[in-house]
C-alpha cells in the first residue's frame, strides 16, 4: 500500500470546513494516499498542537485558517517573503526537519480572476474591509498594478494602517462619493451573515464586477445585493480551491486540476 501522508486544517471555528472534501479530491486524482483532517485549535494551545502534530514522522503540512495566521507566521522556519510581509502563514510544509512557511491566499485569488478572465491591471478597485482576510490578498493585487485601490472600512483608523504598508503605491483609504469601480472586493465578514450594507457613497453599473472574498454553498448577501446592479458576480469558492492547490503544490510539487473540484461543491450545494 503507498505511504500515506498526514495533512490538516487548523483553525476556530473549523466545523464546516471545506478544505477536507477539496484535498481528498486532489489527492484522489493524483493517487495519493492521505489524511487530511480538520482540528479545532484554540491559540493559547497552538504550539503545543504544532509540536504534537509533526511528531508524526507521516505529517507533511497543514493549512492553517483564523485566527491563527499570524502565530503561524511566528514559527521557526524559512518564510517566503510574501508572508513575511503580511505576518500571516496558510500552508506549513515540513521537509526533512526544517518547515517551509507561505501564504497562498493571494495566490488564490489572482488564479481564480484570471480563470474568470478579471484583469487587474489599470483598474480602480474598491475593497471593503481592513481585516485579515483583506491583508492576505492586497500584496497580490497590489503587484498586478491596478490605477487604485480604495479600502473601505467602518474603522478608518484600521484603514489607514493598511494603506500605510504600501506607500509607493495608489492605496487609499477613503472612497468618494460618485467615484466609480471598475472592481469591487468584499473582505468583511458582513458578507456572509445577515444583510449586506453598501457604502453609500460608491457607484456601480452593470459592467462592475463583484468579488466576494467569502464563500458559500448559497449566494452570499453581498452577492445577492450585487446581482441587483450586475451580472459579473463571483463569490469565493474559486479563490477557496485555487489557494488549496497552490498548498497541494507545495506539499507534493504538482498543481491538480480544479474544474472538477469547483463542479464537486456546486453539487453539495443541491
Amino acid at each position: 500500500m503507498s505511504k500515506k501522508f498526514k495533512l490538516g486544517v487548523i483553525g476556530n471555528p473549523i466545523e464546516h470546513s471545506l478544505s477536507p472534501f477539496i484535498h481528498s479530491r486532489f489527492a484522489r486524482e493524483q493517487n495519493l494516499n492521505i489524511d487530511y483532517q480538520a482540528y479545532k485549535v484554540e491559540e493559547g494551545n497552538f504550539d503545543n498542537f504544532i509540536s504534537e502534530f509533526f511528531s508524526d514522522k507521516s505529517s507533511r503540512g497543514l493549512n492553517v485558517t483564523l485566527p491563527l495566521k499570524n502565530l503561524a507566521a511566528n514559527i521557526n522556519g524559512e518564510i517566503s517573503n510574501e508572508a513575511k510581509f503580511i505576518n500571516a502563514v496558510n500552508t506549513i510544509t515540513k521537509i526533512n526537519r526544517n518547515f517551509k512557511l507561505e501564504s497562498t491566499d493571494g495566490m488564490g485569488l489572482m488564479s481564480d480572476l484570471k480563470h474568470k478572465a478579471i484583469d487587474i491591471t489599470g483598474k480602480n478597485i474598491l475593497i471593503i474591509g481592513a481585516g485579515a482576510a483583506v491583508e492576505s490578498i492586497l500584496f497580490r493585487l497590489v503587484l498586478s498594478k491596478p490605477a487604485k485601490i480604495t479600502i473601505h472600512n467602518r474603522t478608518e483608523e484600521k484603514a489607514k494602517k493598511l494603506c500605510t504598508n504600501y506607500p509607493n503605491h495608489n492605496v487609499v483609504f477613503a472612497s468618494q462619493k460618485g467615484d466609480k469601480y471598475d472592481i469591487i472586493i468584499n473582505g468583511s465578514s458582513a458578507g456572509l451573515t445577515g444583510s449586506f450594507n453598501p457604502p453609500k457613497e460608491i457607484t456601480v453599473t452593470n459592467k462592475t464586477t463583484f468579488y466576494d472574498l467569502n464563500y458559500s454553498l448559497v449566494k452570499t448577501p453581498f452577492c445577492e445585493w450585487a446581482l441587483e446592479s450586475s451580472k459579473r458576480v463571483y463569490d469565493g469558492t474559486g479563490m477557496l480551491v485555487n489557494q488549496a492547490a497552490q498548498s497541494f503544490k507545495l506539499w507534493f510539487g504538482v498543481i491538480p486540476e480544479i474544474d472538477q473540484v469547483l463542479e464537486d461543491l456546486k453539487g453539495l450545494a443541491k
